[in-house]
C-alpha cells in the first residue's frame, strides 16, 4: 500500500494548507452587514463592547469600562435611568445599542438607539466602518449634525 504522505513534513504542509483554506473561506463568508459584529474598544481605551445580531437587529452590550472610581465593575448600576424600575440593573453586561439596521446602499447601520448610562438618556444612533477598519458610532438627537461620535477599534 502506498503512503499518502511520504514524510511528516508533507503531512504538516497538508494540514497548514487545509487550515489556511478553511480560515480564508470562513473570513470571506462574513456577510457585509455582519462586519460590525464582534468585540470593539473605544479609542480612549475606556470601554469595550460586543456587537451582535439578535432577531434581525444589531445590538451591543458593555463588556468592560474603565470609569469605576476604584470600585468593582459589577458594583455600578443604572442609577440615572428615568425609569425607577431599571435603576438597579448592572452597567456591566447592559445592552446599550439596539435596533441598528444595515443599509447596503450606503454600507452603514442606521435607525438605532444608543443608551447613555452616565446621563440616563437614549439617543438615535448610526454606525459605519471606515477604510481603516475603525467603527464610528454616532449618537444624536433627531438630526445627525446634533450629536457625538465614538470611534472603536476591533479587539480579539
Amino acid at each position: 500500500m502506498q503512503q499518502i504522505f511520504p514524510s511528516a513534513r508533507h503531512f504538516f504542509s497538508f494540514i497548514v494548507v487545509i487550515f489556511c483554506s478553511t480560515v480564508s473561506s470562513t473570513a470571506q463568508t462574513v456577510k457585509p452587514a455582519e462586519r460590525i459584529c464582534g468585540k470593539w474598544e473605544n479609542t480612549e481605551k475606556s470601554l469595550i463592547i460586543r456587537v451582535y445580531v439578535e432577531h434581525n437587529e444589531f445590538k451591543a452590550k458593555i463588556l468592560w469600562y474603565a470609569d469605576t472610581e476604584g470600585k468593582p465593575l459589577d458594583y455600578w448600576t443604572d442609577r440615572h435611568n428615568p425609569n425607577p424600575a431599571l435603576r438597579s440593573r448592572k452597567i456591566l453586561g447592559m445592552q446599550i445599542l439596539r435596533k441598528l439596521e444595515y443599509h447596503p446602499k450606503t454600507n452603514t447601520w442606521e435607525n438605532g438607539m444608543v443608551y447613555d448610562s452616565r446621563h440616563g438618556r437614549e439617543w438615535n444612533a448610526s454606525a459605519y466602518i471606515d477604510k481603516k477598519g475603525l467603527m464610528h458610532v454616532r449618537g444624536y438627537w433627531h438630526f445627525k449634525f446634533i450629536g457625538k461620535t465614538m470611534t472603536f477599534f476591533r479587539v480579539k
